[in-house]
């Protein structure tokens, strides 16, 4: 075979840079290796030793040199992606999109058939998460040769519902043809609050952990009731950035079901896989307008009634979901210690005009974070991940693997201590010269 002359830069796989081919003249070609990728990916994957193994007769030529970089700033030359568990490459988005999506129907497929039930259970809010999982149980219904009316939505109105989130939930559930319920949660809510002795039941303006917790664990209670009495089992909903910030309720909440479609699914890839979902048009006609709707929407927990600061903003107590998934990509991927974590971000971050961004991406959405906004983020983070979070991941139940990136799962690839602390990784950060 002729060679072309041609240099190509690899680094685990990924092509970094290339010359050009059939060159005249001498080339030379520059990229960013990042050793410390190659350290940690060759201490979790054990194929790379296996392969080292089978190829020890191999003549290799090695030539020696002297690492010695210098202090000073000589340039960053690699992309830094903004979006880690999101290619921005068009073709490859919609290859992970139909990976991921095909791996949530399987798999719930294979639990339902395992199981021996005669129905799926999902409590739907008009949210980006419900509307997946919603989406998944459909799917697997019609695959299993199912109708959708066996796939039982309900959703549950409670204090802080928003007309808004309401008629979606209910036009998505009508455009699937599922069987649709509304269950209002309100009445027993109060006579619980009323019966713990709750000031907001005597009228008083009280909108604490306590109040926001009655009504996520009221719905999760009534679902694993409906569930038994129709013998299905609950499709959970909350989804692999939630479980990293610990940003659900444990035990009786949304922390739990029999089954977990969305637990390896990051809230960015969501997203896409939504928009993705309302162009390929394979859920039926009619359901692309509402799905876009909903993906467009404020994310909102909704367990606070709207007071004189407006609808409750689930990224104003946690941070913009697009750079915790950014962190959360690198920490469990690869083990990067937050100082270095800091510098990837502020390269993908800090210019809103640099690198590419995701194929259908709205623009009204395509953001810049500075350094001190990206530290605070990053702050909270660790404080969540590493601090007080580890003990719901503990007792996750089980759900798919859906990306490259890895999941959260207590029985597989993330095992740490529940009464972990974050003063390891917030010193570190803290001594970050950026």
């Amino acid at each position: 075979m002729a060679w072309d002359g041609q240099v190509s830069v690899y680094e685990a796989g990924k092509l970094l840079g290339e010359s050009a081919r059939f060159p005249r003249t001498a080339q030379m070609t520059l990229s960013d290796i990042d050793l410390d990728l190659l350290r940690q990916e060759r201490m979790r994957m054990g194929s790379f030793h296996d392969c080292a193994r089978a190829h020890d007769l191999t003549i290799w030529r090695r030539i020696g040199f002297t690492l010695s970089p210098t202090d000073d700033d000589i340039g960053f030359r690699r992309a830094v992606p903004r979006f880690p568990f999101v290619p921005a490459d068009p073709s490859r988005l919609d290859q992970d999109c139909y990976e991921a999506w095909t791996i949530q129907v399987r798999a719930l497929m294979q639990r339902l058939e395992t199981s021996g039930v005669e129905r799926a259970v999902i409590g739907v809010s008009g949210g980006l998460d419900s509307t997946l999982a919603l989406l998944v149980a459909a799917r697997a219904a019609d695959e299993l040769g199912w109708g959708r009316d066996r796939v039982l939505a309900y959703t549950m109105p409670a204090f802080a519902t928003g007309d808004e989130s309401l008629g979606m939930a209910h036009e998505l559930m009508k455009v699937l043809g599922v069987s649709a319920h509304e269950l209002d949660i309100r009445p027993t809510a109060l006579q619980m609050l009323d019966t713990i002795g709750h000031p907001f039941a005597a009228g008083e303006a009280v909108h604490d952990v306590t109040f926001e917790n009655v009504q996520a664990g009221l719905r999760t209670d009534f679902l694993f009731r409906l569930a038994n009495q129709h013998n299905g089992i609950v499709i959970g909903t909350g989804d692999l950035s939630e479980l990293a910030l610990g940003w659900c309720t444990y035990g009786v909440g949304d922390q739990m079901s029999h089954y977990n479609v969305n637990a390896g699914m990051p809230k960015t890839l969501i997203q896409h896989l939504i928009r993705w979902l309302a162009r390929i048009g394979q859920l039926g006609s009619g359901i692309a307008p509402v799905l876009e709707r909903i993906v467009s929407a404020e994310i909102s927990p909704e367990l606070v009634p709207a007071g004189t600061t407006g609808v409750q903003k689930t990224e104003d107590k946690i941070g913009p979901y697009a750079l915790q998934d950014f962190t959360l990509y690198y920490v469990l991927r690869y083990g990067f210690r937050p100082s270095k974590i800091l510098f990837l971000a502020l390269n993908a971050w800090e210019d809103q005009e640099r690198g590419l961004w995701p194929a259908h991406y709205p623009a009204d959405r395509k953001l810049a974070y500075d350094a001190e906004t990206i530290r605070l983020w990053l702050t909270v983070f660790l404080k969540r991940f590493f601090g007080f979070s580890q003990f719901k991941r503990s007792a996750l139940p089980n759900g798919p693997k859906l990306s490259s990136g890895g999941s959260l799962s207590p029985r597989g690839e993330w095992r740490a201590p529940s009464d972990g602390t974050p003063a390891a990784w917030l010193e570190e950060l803290e001594k970050a010269d950026i």
